[in-house]
């Protein structure tokens, strides 16, 4: 059997390789696609390399994600976030496979009071987040026109400030701080901070059974975030307080760090003032779950994710 992990040097993809465990590698072939290997503006090329590793199981952990420069690299951020993973849906269908495909908290506009649903109407701001809609809604349509006799099935993860092995907004922060005795953080803006190697774990949870093979679940959209919110000053606030707990050198102080507000400091592209997400269908695929540990990582809390990432980070020297 085989999967295809597409992102190899994103932090996603990297951590995949860190949660695989050696039951899914005996079981499997794994193939780690980067850029060097497949060009995902080309419909051809990823296709092709589609067909000769023959997955069973698709993971799309590559995206397009300069937000900004998307504003007006409209064709790339569509070619990646809407064109590449149309594809690999198409062939999941066509092949009876399972396609994990990874989405933002940018599909929405930010305007709700609250945690966002799965099924809340999307409507993204900038081009970023439209490219990450219309990818969506195009595995959706994929799956939706599927033949009755094919066995295909797919999840969409929508997930939110991501940081893992690679640059990230916490890492920013504490490189500042190394630099600067006061920073402004945005105050205003609402998310909830997720770990690249919680949300690879929560994946393979969902698409693998503890054996290593692949499991049947409801094919849809499913909110991947830890628990509870924050603010990017909030989160900024955490991480340098982690790293002085761990060791760190820094000339700023958790007090000075300013709160601002999101129009104080003015990007290209818009971004959601709200991007809190409830986990409401991982809560209900696992409900009935005799793995405890699988309803558990719902439960994790951001902020001890957030520590013990900084600490490791502090540990071996990254900043």
């Amino acid at each position: 059997m085989n999967i295809v992990i597409f992102g190899k040097d994103g932090q996603l993809g990297k951590a995949f390789k860190v949660v695989s465990t050696k039951k899914i590698e005996q079981q499997y072939q794994i193939q780690y696609v980067g850029r060097a290997e497949c060009d995902l503006t080309c419909a051809e090329a990823i296709a092709g390399l589609l067909n000769q590793i023959k997955p069973d199981l698709i993971i799309n952990a590559a995206a397009y994600t300069a937000v900004d420069k998307a504003e007006t690299e409209i064709d790339l951020a569509f070619a990646i976030n809407t064109k590449a993973p149309e594809i690999m849906a198409q062939y999941a269908v066509a092949h009876n496979a399972t396609l994990l495909h990874y989405s933002t908290d940018y599909v929405f506009d930010g305007s709700k009071i609250g945690f966002y649903s799965e099924d809340d109407h999307r409507n993204p701001l900038g081009v970023y987040g439209k490219s990450k809609a219309a990818g969506e809604q195009a595995i959706e349509n994929a799956f939706k026109n599927s033949p009755a006799q094919s066995n295909g099935q797919y999840a969409i993860f929508r997930t939110s400030w991501v940081y893992g092995d690679g640059g990230n907004f916490i890492r920013t922060i504490l490189r500042l701080a190394k630099e600067h005795e006061s920073l402004n953080v945005i105050s205003d803006q609402h998310g909830v901070p997720t770990s690249a190697e919680w949300l690879a774990q929560v994946s393979l949870d969902v698409a693998l059974t503890e054996g290593g093979q692949i499991k049947q679940f409801p094919s849809g959209i499913y909110h991947a975030v830890p628990s509870g919110q924050t603010t990017w000053h909030g989160l900024a606030t955490l991480a340098i307080q982690s790293a002085m707990e761990a060791g760190a050198s820094l000339k700023v102080k958790p007090e000075a760090i300013k709160p601002i507000l999101a129009v104080e400091y003015p990007l290209p592209a818009p971004r959601p003032m709200n991007s809190r997400m409830a986990c409401n269908c991982l809560q209900a695929l696992w409900k009935g779950d005799i793995d405890i540990n699988k309803r558990t990582q719902l439960l994790e809390p951001w902020d001890g994710l957030v520590k013990a990432y900084v600490h490791q980070v502090v540990r071996s020297k990254l900043i």
